[in-house]
């Protein structure tokens, strides 16, 4: 009876307990008991067997774009046969009574609190997939159209409802005390009763606490929940921290992946797989246009704002390095401490199938996975660079423009600047500190000008300089991103952490950034390859102290994640100014069309190119008229122009000794080995000289006669240039010289006449020839004595004294010639004396070398007046020449001799004519367009020889237009490509 009695009160209490339990109707199965209530009830149940639940997983592998739930484990179905009743059914009813509400209680509290939880950490872990939304279908993207997640996320329980709904643990503890006392007999069922509530306590359910302080409220169990709060937070940032580790590396799977697909596509594009026509990449495009503004000069007005990423830094403080971690290659020069940047190099990374790399003006590619291929594009670049470096300089402000394309890479267009020094230092242009900082101002000043300020971590902060300078430039910070390189170094050098985390955060000097970035650039091997210097960032990072104790977070460490950022950056800030400088643009050509039309209607506009162009055909036109020249034009300049040459030579050298001899066989003798000796030695050699410069006067009257309302006086120093620079290259056929010596000697070996018509030629050119001579010695001779009575006394002009001297010795001297017309060309010494004597008679003091400067010109100008009246006795001479001068006391050798250098010339400019004709016209012509070809590829020259407003004009006026045509293209682009 007593047992019926205990079994009514725990009837009743379970009763109790039942009716405290809200929101559970009806019975529940007996698998969901737990597990010792389920071995009391069929505990002698022969043929109860529990069956372990059957766990089903699927494998499946990893991808942040799919982040699929885990499957709900199911329980395998149990049966059970027929039960038999139990005794103590109210125990047995009481323990599921409670098992029930603490597990339905427990299950709903945890669950929510979990679920938001993990929904929490889900969010925080997904990547950002807005640069691989063209793998992802569209309707992923636009999920959150149809579906309001936030309102989802509201809506879910947060830490203090969830305490609310807790049950009152305190209530549950008095509950369970009163089963502890009235089970005081230690009967079985309330051990079994204790030991589920001790089953719930291990649960680790939010009433742990509680429970741990009503049974025991100890001074010791408070400290052990501090330290252990204590020991969750420091596990929770050990967890935060393996989540973003394990969150990148899920990225750069990703980035690889992708990767590889985009080479596959952009591969099956090259092969023309897809049959249809490749556009320009969007930062090809934009790129374009910054190179036409490079060579733009600044003018109306109009200034150059588009946006680039400016690399500015301290000598050596890993510019370079970072910029070719952003590239995944080392395309630039290195050396140990020495200024190896010279000046600006602009890179544009753009995504292609493979990774190469281009000049701007050159078509050679580099494979940049080759080091043979990496090592002649350093070595390019840096012979770029010390071409750009005038002499007496260090650094240029001209813009070496590269491109480097690859699958992977972050589009944006960064420019690197020289190193910023704060010493000048031995080998360097004493102007190079200011040089760099006027080159970097000018880059820096651009309002849109993203800028990369790197410094050095390994170095005091305190040593830099450039800070100051990016400072200067963006007071606010709204363009600038730090990049701190060498944390590595700087972790293991620097005394306190903090110090690092001070200059991330931009509080250890007055400069403020839009973003701050921490990076490693290697080991300082200068042959690490870019894949071992992520490597090692990423394992540094991994267990960097920075990250650890949150001094740095996950985002600001590594250089991808600094690529990313400013790739965000720089296409942010295309957007924002790309339309207001393409509206800048086009009221700059409406000012420069306005300018045209008002001073230039009638003209073309031409630029530069196209005016050279318009000259070179000019130019080729004259040269090609040189071969319309008729042989006469030819012959009769070539004679002219070679008997002026050697007219001296063959009257002084030649005529005058000869003819000074007594008789004619004299004279021919000497006549033969004279002209024998002129043609071994000087004739061809002046006959060439001669031949060559008739060219030359012949192109240049071409070139610079004027053509009448078609002459456009822009073009005459081009062609002035082009005539010197031809003439100059122009080299005669020295194979000619040879030819024509042997038929001068020929020429001149023959003295048959054949006709009275050449004796009479060669008579009146004998006759030019000494009244040239005559007429020049009489001016000699008018120059020595002074004026004559006439001037006088007409000009009221006066002799000086030396010229009376001179006049008196003349006097002298043709007294003693109408003595002896037949006096020889040399005076005897007797003779001077006789005439010094003569004059000092009559007071006048004379120097024997006077006498004999006085006497060369007197007999000079008897001997040509006797040659003269020679020459018209021989008129009638041909006759006798015929009979060879037999019998006959008339003898004109004289004029055999001129005609035989008259016919020496005669057949000398025809063999001239002839070589000039067939050979050096077609060379010299061949030389033009060698010049005009060269000048062609050389812009300083064209901008130096094509000048004027007109020019200047014209050339701005093509440019606008053309960066206005690739600004718009460009954005009709961008706004495609949105």
């Amino acid at each position: 009876m007593w047992r019926l009695r205990r079994a009514a009160v725990a009837c009743e209490v379970c009763q109790s307990l039942v009716k405290h339990s809200s929101g559970i109707k009806g019975s529940l199965p007996l698998q969901k008991l737990h597990l010792v209530s389920r071995s009391i009830y069929h505990s002698h149940h022969p043929t109860l067997k529990l069956q372990r639940p059957q766990f089903r997983t699927s494998f499946h592998q990893f991808s942040s774009l799919t982040n699929l739930p885990l499957r709900k484990l199911k329980l395998s179905p149990m049966k059970y046969g027929y039960q038999p009743r139990r005794n103590f059914w109210p125990a047995r009813l009481a323990a599921r009574l409670l098992k029930l509400r603490y597990l339905i209680l427990g299950s709903a509290v945890g669950g929510g609190y979990t679920a938001k939880k993990t929904f929490d950490q889900w969010k925080d872990m997904l990547p950002d997939l807005s640069d691989y939304k063209w793998i992802v279908p569209d309707i992923v993207w636009e999920i959150d159209e149809y579906i309001d997640l936030e309102k989802i996320r509201k809506a879910l329980p947060n830490s203090d409802d969830l305490a609310k709904l807790a049950p009152d643990f305190d209530k549950i503890v008095e509950s369970l005390s009163l089963l502890k006392d009235f089970f005081t007999t230690g009967h079985k069922l309330v051990s079994e009763v204790i030991g589920a509530s001790d089953l719930l306590l291990l649960l680790g359910s939010p009433g742990e606490t509680a429970f741990r302080a009503t049974d025991h409220g100890s001074e010791s169990d408070k400290h052990y929940r501090k330290v252990t709060d204590k020991e969750k937070i420091d596990q929770l940032q050990e967890e935060l921290l393996h989540t973003q580790l394990k969150y990148q590396r899920i990225l750069e799977r990703l980035e690889k992946e992708n990767k590889e697909l985009r080479k596959l596509v952009l591969q099956k594009d090259d092969k023309g797989i897809h049959h249809r026509k490749l556009k320009k990449s969007l930062i090809d495009m934009y790129s374009e246009v910054l190179d036409v503004l490079s060579d733009y000069d600044a003018s109306y007005n109009t200034q150059d704002h588009l946006p680039r990423v400016v690399v500015v830094g301290d000598q050596s403080a890993g510019k370079t390095s970072v910029l070719e971690m952003i590239a995944q290659a080392r395309i630039f020069p290195r050396g140990s401490g020495e200024m190896m940047t010279r000046s600006p190099v602009k890179v544009t990374l753009s995504e292609g199938p493979h990774h190469v790399a281009l000049f701007k003006d050159s078509s050679r590619e580099f494979d940049l996975t080759k080091e043979e291929d990496l090592a002649a594009l350093r070595h390019e670049i840096e012979l770029r660079m010390r071409k750009n470096v005038k002499e007496g300089c260090t650094v240029s402000p001209e813009t070496i423009s590269l491109n480097v394309k690859g699958p992977g890479l972050q589009r944006m267009v960064l420019v690197d600047l020289p190193g910023v020094i704060n010493t000048v230092t031995s080998g360097m242009a004493p102007d190079t500190k200011e040089t760099i900082f006027s080159i970097s101002k000018a880059y820096m000043q651009n309002p849109n000008a993203i800028i990369l300020c790197i410094q050095d971590g390994s170095v005091d902060a305190e040593r830099s300089i450039v800070t100051d300078l990016v400072s200067q430039m963006d007071p606010h910070g709204r363009r600038t991103i730090f990049v701190l390189t060498k944390v590595d170094l700087a972790e293991r050098n620097v005394a306190s952490p903090s110090r690092i985390q001070q200059i991330i955060e931009g509080k250890l000097f007055p400069m403020k950034a839009l973003g701050y970035f921490a990076v490693v650039t290697g080991k300082g091997n200068s042959s690490e390859s870019i894949e071992a210097i992520r490597e090692y960032e990423e394992e540094f990072f991994q267990n960097s102290k920075l990250l650890k104790t949150s001094m740095l977070k996950a985002h600001q460490v590594t250089t991808r994640n600094l690529s990313l950022a400013v790739s965000d950056c720089f296409w942010k800030m295309v957007r924002e100014s790309v339309e207001q400088q393409a509206d800048s643009f086009k009221a700059t050509r409406f000012n420069l069309e306005t300018e045209w039309k008002n001073n230039y209607p009638r003209l073309r506009e031409l630029d530069r190119n196209e005016l050279f162009e318009k000259a070179k055909n000019e130019i080729l036109d004259e040269v090609i008229s040189l071969s319309q020249v008729t042989p006469k034009h030819w012959e009769e300049i070539l004679q002219q122009s070679l008997w002026e040459r050697v007219s001296t030579h063959v009257i002084e050298n030649i005529y005058l000794p000869a003819a000074q001899t007594m008789n004619s066989g004299t004279f021919n003798t000497t006549v033969d080995i004279k002209l024998k000796q002129w043609t071994d030695k000087q004739l061809p050699n002046k006959a060439v000289e001669v031949a060559w410069e008739t060219l030359q006067e012949e192109f240049s009257r071409f070139m610079t006669e004027p053509k009448g309302k078609e002459h456009d006086d822009i073009f005459d120093k081009l062609k002035e240039a082009v005539k010197e620079e031809s003439i100059k290259r122009h080299k005669w056929n020295d194979f000619a010289e040879d030819s024509l010596r042997v038929i001068q000697h020929n020429a001149l070996e023959d003295r048959s006449i054949s006709d009275k018509q050449q004796w009479d030629a060669a008579i009146y050119f004998m006759e030019e020839a000494l009244q040239a001579r005559l007429k020049d010695t009489e001016n000699a001779i008018e120059n020595m004595i002074g004026p004559d009575w006439k001037k006088r006394w007409l000009y009221w002009k006066n002799r000086t004294q030396e010229q009376f001297v001179h006049n008196e010795t003349k006097n002298e001297l043709e007294k003693m010639l109408k003595c002896n017309e037949e006096h020889p060309a040399y005076l005897a010494s007797d003779e001077i004396t006789t005439v010094r004597k003569n004059l000092e008679s009559r007071g006048v003091e004379v120097d024997p070398s006077l006498i004999k400067d006085t006497w060369h010109q007197v007999y000079r100008r008897h001997f040509l007046k006797t040659a003269l009246n020679h020459c018209n006795l021989c008129r009638r001479g041909f006759y006798y020449y015929q009979r060879h001068f037999v019998d006959s006391e008339l003898e004109c050798n004289d004029v055999v001799l001129f005609w035989r250098i008259q016919r020496m010339l005669a057949i000398t400019a025809n063999t001239l004519r002839q070589q000039l004709t067939n050979t050096e016209v077609r060379r010299l012509e061949k030389n033009v367009k060698e010049v005009l070809e060269d000048f062609a590829e050389d812009g300083e020259k064209k901008v130096k020889l094509l000048t004027g407003k007109r020019v200047q004009l014209a050339e701005d006026l093509k440019k606008v237009r053309e960066i206005q045509e690739k600004l718009d293209a460009f954005i009709e682009a961008l706004h495609q490509e949105k």
